[in-house]
């Protein structure tokens, strides 16, 4: 939800489109591969699923530092995200590590 709001604040209020789409995408992506993997049909699908969310938060990370470097969100802004974005990756780090 966070990503959704972010969306809307950058797309809304700072009128910028291609990098608001951009991590829309990717961040809300992570949870759509998340949210599959809980109906993987086999423990390599289900890794697979994982690594795609890894993969989207790695991308959705290069999109909010892209968005703080040319001052759309602020510092605040851009660290309250990237600390729920390291705890995802993080988690999702280990999981795949341990499979």
């Amino acid at each position: 939800m966070r990503i959704i709001n972010l969306y809307k604040y950058i797309s809304f209020e700072k009128k910028e489109v291609v990098m608001s789409k951009q991590v829309y995408r990717s961040g809300t992506s992570i949870g759509a591969n998340i949210a599959e993997s809980k109906n993987a049909q086999s423990p390599a699908d289900f890794k697979n699923k994982l690594c795609i969310a890894l993969k989207e938060a790695n991308e959705t990370e290069y999109w909010l530092e892209l968005l703080f470097m040319s001052e759309y969100i602020t510092k605040e802004q851009y660290d309250s995200i990237q600390n729920d974005l390291n705890v995802i990756i993080g988690t999702l780090v280990k999981i795949i590590k341990k499979m």
